[in-house]
């Protein structure tokens, strides 16, 4: 299974285990863990709370591996992304990817998770100590996935 959609929380040692599957084809494993921070824009966050819409996340996170897949030879993608209220530390997010040289595993788990902050279907609610209130794209993550458009393995 590439892509999991979950509330629990998922173990790393595990999920890079699972990537690298024995098999020696795979010369490097590349991986990304995103936190919950406790501060944005100078507010101290008390939680997040994401959502998504089940079927279409999915749909949309295996299009972006596969267009990964079809720029970079992988030997395996691994891609959780929690929802449901979380709190600050916890993991929220991980991006893995096995390939035989680690040029293309670090391209690869880059253009994975920059695209996943722009073109996935999740909705970020922040919880600070008086405001509640939606996140949108910003406008930074938009500039990171623009730069894949003209960029070649």
């Amino acid at each position: 299974m590439r892509v999991s959609i979950q509330q629990h929380d998922f173990d790393l040692g595990t999920e890079l285990a699972a990537l690298h599957g024995n098999t020696g084809q795979a010369g490097a494993l590349v991986s990304f863990v995103g936190l919950v921070r406790d501060f944005s824009n100078g507010k101290q966050i008390e939680n997040i709370y994401l959502e998504h819409y089940p079927g279409m996340t999915e749909k949309a996170l295996n299009t972006i591996i596969d267009e990964a897949t079809s720029r970079w030879q992988l030997i395996n993608v691994r891609v959780i992304h929690r929802v449901g209220l979380l709190l600050p530390s916890e993991q929220i997010v991980l991006v893995a990817t096995a390939a035989s040289h680690r040029p293309a595993a670090f391209a690869a788990c880059e253009y994975i998770i920059d695209y996943l902050k722009t073109a996935a279907p999740f909705w970020k609610r922040e919880q600070t100590s008086n405001t509640t209130h939606w996140l949108e794209t910003r406008d930074s993550d938009e500039q990171r996935t623009a730069r894949w458009e003209n960029k070649t393995a």
